[in-house]
């Protein structure tokens, strides 16, 4: 029996304890909202799914807590990086299906409860190599801000991107490894002017694209992207098309003002109605919070989500090693970048990129690998002493 218990006892002994209850207690709130919004049409099977996930979820946390990433990934990165390749591949079989306006994200696997998204997961991997990958460079003695060195870790990042978007045209989910790809440099010690430089590159190329390449209304209509964030200065183009998720989710979240109109009582999101709040389990489901419990229901949700971007950030600050911090952060600007783009879209201040709220929105694939991704960070806390005092063999 003392066997038994003794891998919980480490786990509370070792793990973040706090970060799990803080992941348990967004996921909780998330729930919530998952329920109101799928209570119209009376099935629960998202609210089941969801709850499936996080329990499995839960598991995966504390089985990441007694991994040492850093030495599994630098025995194995060969064979990680061909892992993260061949499973984003695999979305060009007939497994690969396409839900979203031509992104292709979903692997569909007859009998399995539920659809996998490989772009998800794949973060987590590339938070891991490239996390190894600057670390090498700085322990072999070399600037991280030189050029050969930003050379190096700007093309992984760039094959990471070229395959996303090549595979699953999925833009959004480009901007969020590029965010962790910029936040982890950051960390990492690369200058600010290199930031300045790709700020600069592509704030002329989206001038020149959109000045001067793309001026006349043919091409507008004919790229859904341009139409999206054209739709962000002018939100009468379009409302109907385009336009019209952001537009509702704006009225729904207006109609809430400070306390909300009620749990469950939500005009929009309890509609069942095509004028009604869309993807209001998914997507928008922000503007389901800010409906039914108001803005101090957002900024409640909020501030959950807050803390734990903090605790990931204090357990970076507090890393035994280099690769350590740089992962943690990783996993910080992951849920920054997220969060960010999922409430800056249902406040329709940001372009629709087909981003979950983290812990809140329904979705099994990006509920497990959260969790993953924070087991991770707790794995860091667990493995807080300098590496020199660890004993590598466990």
């Amino acid at each position: 029996m003392t066997t038994l218990f003794s891998p919980i006892r480490e786990f509370f002994k070792k793990g973040d304890v706090l970060l799990l209850a803080l992941c348990l207690a967004a996921s909780g709130y998330g729930l919530l909202l998952i329920y109101s919004a799928t209570r119209y049409n009376g099935n629960d099977r998202a609210v089941l799914v969801q709850i499936a996930a996080i329990l499995l979820g839960v598991l995966v946390y504390a089985l990441c807590t007694f991994v040492d990433f850093q030495l599994f990934v630098e025995k194995n990165w060969k064979l990680v990086l061909g892992g993260s390749v061949v499973f984003l591949l695999l979305l060009l079989t007939p497994l690969g299906t396409d839900h979203n306006a031509g992104n292709l994200n979903w692997l569909d696997i007859p009998g399995f409860p539920m659809e996998i998204q490989p772009n998800e997961i794949v973060k987590l991997p590339f938070i891991l190599l490239l996390s190894l990958q600057i670390t090498k460079i700085q322990e072999r003695g070399h600037d991280i801000s030189s050029v050969p060195s930003v050379l190096q870790i700007g093309a992984h990042a760039a094959f990471m991107l070229a395959l996303i978007a090549g595979i699953c045209n999925d833009m959004g989910m480009c901007v969020v490894y590029a965010a962790i790809f910029a936040i982890m440099a950051w960390s990492a010690g690369v200058r600010l002017r290199w930031f300045a430089l790709a700020g600069t590159v592509l704030l002329v190329t989206f001038v020149v694209l959109w000045f001067f390449i793309l001026p006349d209304t043919a091409a507008w209509d004919n790229l859904y992207l341009i139409r999206r964030i054209r739709a962000l200065f002018d939100h009468s183009y379009d409302a109907k098309g385009v336009g019209f998720q952001q537009t509702r989710s704006l009225l729904a979240i207006g109609s809430g003002q400070l306390f909300g109109q009620g749990y469950l009582q939500g005009t929009l999101t309890q509609s069942g109605y095509s004028s009604a709040l869309p993807a209001r389990h998914t997507d928008f489901i922000f503007a389901v919070c800010g409906e039914e419990l108001g803005m101090v229901g957002c900024v409640l949700l909020l501030l959950l989500l807050a803390l734990i971007v903090l605790r990931c950030i204090w357990v970076a600050q507090r890393a035994g090693s280099p690769f350590h911090a740089y992962v943690a952060m990783g996993m910080a600007g992951m849920l920054i970048i997220q969060i960010a783009a999922n409430v800056g879209m249902c406040l329709f201040i940001l372009p629709v990129m087909g981003l979950t709220l983290p812990f809140v929105s329904a979705g099994g694939s990006s509920i497990i690998t959260l969790y993953a991704a924070m087991g991770i960070v707790s794995s860091v806390k667990a493995r807080a002493l300098p590496s020199w005092l660890q004993d590598r063999r466990a």
